[in-house]
């Protein structure tokens, strides 16, 4: 019989050893079965759920201190950090680019950067309406220490000579208190500090700080 016809027992000995292999296949298959079945399931839950999970929340960029910033400092890239926020706490006015532009006022680690902090045109947009934007010299520089934007304050004026005290003008919003280094000159005592001023009070206010000595009360808002 030739060795090539499957009935010949040397060519049955390859079909054996696959039937084999199968055998022993479908053993291991029998014996973790529940393994199997398990990992199945778990797969197809995962699946499932991937399905049916919402999707990722919508976000958007935002620039913030990455540290406590004084008032005066001119931004650097290492001042600020990137955060994503829900688009609904983006604020209004966020400044798209602020670096090399100087802060009007501090700036707390985590607050983000709007234009009403920046020195330049869009600091007066916090101002009340009627007023102007004024740049003041308050005589005393420590009581300007004290002061933070958002203060209604009303300025007094002093003549030392007559002993006099009158009142400037009322309900002035603090806008910046610029950092002293940014501000100093040494010309003159006193510190700068930016209100927005009645425009009625402003004649007032610039022609008093020339010529008496101006400081203030307030009030927080």
């Amino acid at each position: 019989m030739d060795s090539r016809d499957p009935r010949h027992p040397t060519a049955r000995r390859p079909l054996r050893r696959v039937r084999d292999a199968l055998d022993e296949v479908r053993r291991r298959v029998l014996r973790r079965r529940r393994l199997i079945a398990a990992l199945l399931l778990g797969g197809a839950a995962a699946v499932a759920v991937r399905s049916v999970a919402p999707p990722e929340p919508a976000t958007a960029a935002l620039l913030v201190a990455a540290r406590d910033l004084p008032a005066g400092q001119a931004l650097r890239p290492g001042d600020l950090v990137t955060m994503r926020v829900p688009p609904a706490a983006v604020p209004t006015g966020t400044a798209e680019d602020p670096v090399g532009r100087r802060l009007a006022a501090p700036l707390r680690a985590g607050e983000p950067v709007t234009d009403v902090r920046l020195v330049g045109p869009d600091l007066g947009a916090a101002q009340p309406a009627g007023t102007s934007t004024v740049p003041v010299r308050l005589t005393d520089a420590g009581q300007v220490a004290l002061l933070t934007p958002g203060d209604r304050i009303t300025l007094l004026g002093t003549d030392p000579q007559a002993g006099t005290t009158r009142v400037l003008a009322r309900e002035a919003t603090v806008l910046a208190v610029p950092d002293p280094a940014s501000a100093a000159d040494g010309a003159l005592p006193g510190r700068l500090v930016v209100l927005a001023l009645d425009s009625e009070a402003v004649y007032h206010v610039t022609a008093a700080s020339a010529a008496e000595y101006v400081t203030y009360t307030w009030s927080r808002s």
